[in-house]
């Protein structure tokens, strides 16, 4: 019997997983759910390529932690062989808890859960299948356990989720200036005082990450077709569950006719265990296949919502610097009330307002520290002579409007 087993990644190559506790996450029936689920939602709307999923992210995540310890410990950091394991087992599990379209779930669903709270719930639940083996790992995961660095490899400026996703997304969208150096970054890390160091001859590949990732945000996470897209499914699925707790009947798989049809906030999230077991149910076939059947349902909202999804009839977008003035909001949803005949409430619908703001670093959350010869450090916003502190932290706020088109309006 081999030890390990060797799993081809289009991005990295080649990567191995020691038979044992890791091996046996990946097998897990929670983890092998994320196969399931698209890494970035919706948005092969706008890159057609972007079908990779988030159990992907997570081996590719796994990887990348797996280069970062041996070159850590290399360079004389002391890392126990159960350390190890457990930080490869937490950044394999980060994202246990991610449902379909992520962010549209916790919007209407399952309100006020966020992901990060769901893995920890599904961590532990393992852990118990599990007798006690994720320890260690969950420690490290909320940020109890004494060795710092570790943390901040799994959730921190630099962690391998952040190092994998980049690339991974610029990888399978197309968008070449995602791809960072992620190599090159993990070779520069080091450890000083219990918090993740840059060398100083790494700051080039720092700059050109935070550069990365503003780009990244724009162009792909934040792209205003994208943005459009998860406004419809928002809409969709809320009428969908303003519909059911009406009593109308809905085609849905079980999974998803719990959701519908109970009204689920954060405290029932918590308290009823059907909510996790209904949870680990659903994926993002529950979604495709109950809009298909929604398409023809008898409700206008419903119908032209879910067609809007399925045949890519997306609401138009604009996008402007200042907020969108009432005047415009009642024009848009006359013209809307109009054209599907139907009332201004149900209107409001088609039409969705917000504001995205985005920066490229926040020292607040976890600076980013180079480490020069003498053993001194530096924040990256001092450091860098590329990307001054004002341009680094420097917020971008755009406005959005999203709304169905007009029907001379072509797509």
């Amino acid at each position: 019997m081999s030890d390990r087993k060797i799993i081809n990644d289009p991005v990295f190559g080649f990567i191995n997983i020691p038979k044992g506790l890791l091996y046996d996450i990946v097998c897990h029936p929670l983890l092998q759910r994320l196969t399931r689920i698209k890494q970035l939602g919706l948005s092969s709307a706008v890159y057609p390529g972007a079908q990779h999923t988030r159990f992907q992210h997570s081996l590719g995540a796994f990887h990348l932690m797996s280069e970062t310890i041996k070159h850590l410990t290399a360079k004389g950091n002391f890392i126990f062989d159960s350390e190890a394991e457990a930080v490869q087992a937490a950044i394999l599990l980060h994202d246990i808890g991610h449902g379909p379209f992520s962010h549209v779930l916790e919007n209407t669903l399952a309100g006020g859960v966020s992901h990060e709270e769901i893995s920890l719930m599904l961590m532990e639940r393992m852990n118990k299948d599990m007798k006690g083996q994720l320890n260690l790992a969950i420690q490290i995961f909320k940020d109890e356990y004494p060795k710092k660095f570790l943390h901040q490899l799994v959730s921190g400026q630099l962690d391998m989720d952040r190092l994998d996703y980049l690339r991974r997304d610029s990888f399978y969208t197309g968008v070449s200036e995602g791809n960072i150096g992620s190599a090159r970054i993990i070779k520069m890390l080091d450890v000083k005082d219990d918090h993740l160091v840059v060398e100083s001859k790494g700051i080039y590949s720092i700059e050109n990450f935070l550069m990365s990732r503003r780009l990244m945000y724009w162009q792909v996470y934040l792209h205003k077709t994208s943005v459009a897209c998860e406004k419809m499914m928002i809409s969709t699925l809320t009428r969908a569950k303003e519909l059911a707790l009406r009593g109308v009947e809905l085609f849905a798989s079980p999974a998803l006719r719990f959701f519908l049809y109970h009204p689920i906030d954060k405290k029932e999230f918590y308290k009823n265990p059907d909510c996790l077991e209904n949870f680990i149910q659903l994926d993002d076939n529950d979604i495709w296949t109950a809009l298909k059947v929604w398409s023809n349902h008898s409700d206008v909202v419903l119908s032209t919502l879910s067609r809007g999804m399925i045949n890519r009839r997306l609401f138009k977008v604009e996008v402007a610097s200042s907020p969108i003035t009432r005047q415009r909001k009642e024009e848009i949803l006359s013209r809307i009330s109009k054209q599907l005949n139907i009332n201004k409430k149900e209107a409001n619908y088609f039409l969705s307002t917000s504001s995205i703001e985005n920066n490229m670093y926040k020292k607040e959350d976890d600076s980013i520290e180079i480490i020069y010869k003498d053993g001194s450090t530096r924040d990256i916003a001092k450091a860098s002579d590329m990307l001054n502190i004002s341009l680094l932290s420097r917020k971008v706020k755009k406005y959005y409007i999203c709304y169905l088109r007009s029907e001379n309006d072509g797509h």
